[in-house]
């Protein structure tokens, strides 16, 4: 019964999610329903003690990122940079390859090191236009930022600094460059069934005569062609944020420490006792906000008559697109928290653990427990708290190298975790004034696309031995 009240409070918030309405209002509910069926008593605490607390931690880590995000998405939108790089990309490009030319910008900026969320804010103005331009229907434009931004760069591929990649390396003594033939390997499966796909699409939606669309939501504003500023000018704030964001990851530390950061009392008399910071808890965060305030600096400096007219109602805008958007994805994570804590949850562990094979075990608890809190990084983090022992026994017992075992959970968390309820899936559809019915099944395709290379990896291992 109380793995029957776990999928019944995830089936709630996905066809809630699906049907248009607020994860913010319908994630508590599904959630404290699930705890009000397993014991009524424990619903007040519940929703203070854990709902709450994960809800507004979230918050409070990552809503910086967030607001950030969306103010240079605008600033980039209002100078008309996102219109440079397009008028370019369609120029030495062509419009027919639209598609790759956004997973290959979403991409850069995710393997540089730009957090996914922030990538969709500064991605899509630059692809709303493209896609117009190339009169491919918006509808199909979540899908490509998804293979972009959610898949390979994020955990697959050797290297990425995003934090799906780097969770496994504290449990498993690994780096982030772990198995790096394995994730080359499973970031071009990735990349080529991706592509093929969304092209597929593209060229049907064309066939029916399918244009960008009318009466759409959250349209970027456009500017004449007569005033767009040169494409190396437009992308140089792009460039400047992925390598602010990794000169600051490798200069905090070193300014700060690695370990503990303490602010003496003298400095701020008002507090009466020492403020402490966990650096290597932040130093992502802090330094991905350092980055963007750079990258907004710049392009307010280089198009300052462009951005100033229209920089009151524009920031305005994304103020209310970073609200909305973090308070959807925070809104999830509490939902998850909830459910983590919930008697089902446990079943659920124990009956994966009666997967035989080491690393489809690994896999499939892991890419379950993804999909189940809507978050990759989450579901990760319980999967391997509660599980990485036996992980590492597994594969020890079978002479699988733990690197092996690093990336493929790193990939399969990244599989399932974008099913509708997911904080990300939702900011995308927010921020590209899409909805579920219009988009998600591109990006549905998306996810299944990288839950088969996951097992499409492990196939490789098995037959080559390759790492």
């Amino acid at each position: 019964m109380s793995f029957v009240i776990v999928l019944a409070a995830l089936a709630f918030l996905m066809f809630a999610a699906y049907r248009g309405y607020s994860v913010i209002l319908f994630a508590p509910i599904a959630a404290l329903a699930a705890v009000l069926l397993t014991d009524p008593s424990a619903v007040a605490p519940v929703f203070t003690g854990i709902f709450m607390e994960k809800m507004v931690g979230f918050v409070k880590l990552y809503f910086p990122v967030f607001l950030l995000g969306a103010v240079f998405g605008k600033v980039i939108e209002l100078a008309g940079f996102s219109e440079a790089i397009v008028a370019a990309a369609i120029r030495y490009i062509g419009r027919g390859r639209a598609n790759a030319v956004i997973v290959a910008v979403c991409a850069l900026l995710t393997y540089g090191g730009v957090s996914l969320f922030v990538v969709v804010f500064a991605v899509y103005p630059f692809a709303a236009e493209l896609y117009r331009q190339s009169g491919i229907p918006k509808r199909l434009m979540p899908g490509a930022i998804a293979l972009g931004a959610f898949s390979f760069t994020m955990d697959s591929l050797p290297g990425t600094p995003q934090i799906q990649n780097i969770i496994p390396s504290a449990f498993f003594k690994t780096t982030g460059w772990a198995a790096p033939g394995l994730g080359t390997i499973g970031s071009l499966f990735i990349l080529a069934v991706g592509l093929t796909y969304l092209e597929w699409r593209r060229r049907s939606a064309l066939a029916k005569g399918e244009g960008y669309g009318d009466s759409l939501v959250n349209e970027p504003e456009h500017m004449g062609t007569a005033t767009l500023p040169h494409p190396l000018l437009a992308i140089a704030p792009l460039v400047l944020v992925g390598v602010a964001n990794f000169a600051l990851t490798k200069l905090i530390p070193q300014w700060y420490g690695a370990g503990t950061y303490t602010v003496p009392p003298e400095v701020l008399p008002g507090v009466h006792t020492p403020l402490s910071a966990t650096v290597k808890t932040v130093v992502a965060v802090w330094s991905v906000e350092g980055a963007l305030i750079a990258g907004i600096v710049l392009v307010v400096l280089t198009a300052f008559n462009r951005v100033r007219e229209r920089f009151a109602t524009g920031t305005k805008s994304a103020v209310a697109g970073a609200l909305l958007a973090s308070m959807n994805t925070a809104s999830e994570y509490g939902f998850g928290g909830v459910i983590a804590a919930l008697p089902g949850f446990v079943v659920v562990g124990g009956a994966l653990k009666s997967i035989p094979n080491p690393l489809v075990n690994a896999a499939v608890s892991v890419s379950s427990l993804a999909g189940i809190t809507g978050s990759a990084s989450g579901g990760m983090s319980i999967a391997l708290a509660a599980m990485s022992d036996w992980f590492i026994k597994n594969a020890e017992a079978a002479h699988i190298p733990l690197e092996v075992l690093h990336r493929v959970v790193a990939m399969a968390s990244g599989g399932m975790d974008t099913l509708p309820h997911n904080g990300a899936v939702i900011t995308l559809l927010a921020v590209t004034g899409l909805t579920h019915k219009e988009s998600y099944r591109d990006i549905f395709a998306v996810t299944l696309i990288k839950t088969l290379a996951v097992f499409f990896v492990i196939a490789v291992y098995y037959a080559t031995g390759i790492v």
